[in-house]
């Protein structure tokens, strides 16, 4: 009798088991317990099969779990791979192999400009900044890795490319007008060892970049200090300049860069 009953009480385990992983609410505790604790970065699950580390199986491995129904197990993984993410870069491991110069370039005070402009008049002039912007990022051999509303962030093999790429793109965007309206860019660059995971890169290197741009003034082109002991000193001159931003170190000592 109890031999017959045993598969019911699997199946039975089982719904629950299911139900408990769909739960709409134990689903959102969990997505912003993690959200919380570690913020709201994206894992990008489009790892190649190639790659045989333990992390990236683990991330194949979750995005299993990740289904096209999300489920609590997929959150407090998420939230496990994240933490060790965090711990590793924290200990200097979990970096990337190679040195890449990540850059970011972002519109100043576009947000307002947007408001009172409207929708068309937005949409066509970052239409014609990304116009302006990713053919030299692709001259000089860099890879656009995603689109951030109006900007970009984009990788180079070297210093020197996403520096020429960088006056390239603010030249050109000097010259866009809407309706009267001249953007200005400023843009951010440092060379390091981000981690690639599937199409993206991630960890404090890509924050730096981030940072520099943020922190850059209009029409300009900040650059970490690792970037510019990369450049060609006759290429360029330079600016000191210190600041302090979240997410960066405390040292952290940039440079505004111009061609020479």
């Amino acid at each position: 009798m109890s031999e017959r009953s045993s598969p019911g009480r699997v199946m039975q385990l089982v719904g629950t088991a299911r139900r408990f992983n769909q739960s709409p609410k134990l689903l959102n505790a969990a997505r912003r317990t993690r959200e919380w604790a570690l913020g709201e970065q994206q894992i990008d699950y489009g790892l190649s099969s190639a790659r045989g580390r333990p992390v990236d199986v683990a991330f194949r491995q979750l995005a299993a779990l990740r289904t096209e129904e999300p489920g609590v197990a997929g959150e407090l993984g998420a939230a496990v791979l994240q933490g060790w993410q965090r711990l590793a870069e924290a200990q200097g491991r979990g970096r990337g192999e190679v040195d890449v110069a990540v850059l970011f370039t972002d519109l100043v005070s576009f947000s307002e400009w947007a408001l009172e402009a409207g929708d068309e008049l937005a949409v066509g002039l970052l239409r014609e900044v990304s116009e302006a912007i990713e053919p030299p990022i692709l001259v000089r051999g860099g890879h656009v890795v995603k689109r951030l509303g109006d900007g970009v962030m984009a990788v180079f093999r070297d210093a020197s490319s996403a520096t020429e790429a960088a006056f390239d793109a603010c030249d050109r965007v000097a010259l866009v007008n809407v309706e009267g309206h001249r953007p200005q860019l400023r843009t951010g660059i440092h060379l390091g060892r981000p981690r690639k995971v599937g199409r993206d890169y991630l960890g404090v290197d890509v924050n730096i970049a981030a940072r520099l741009a943020e922190s850059a003034r209009p029409e300009e082109i900040l650059v970490s200090e690792r970037t510019l002991q990369a450049l060609d000193p006759g290429s360029v001159s330079s600016t000191r300049r210190r600041f302090h931003a979240r997410g960066a170190p405390a040292n952290l000592v940039a440079h505004a860069v111009r061609r020479a």
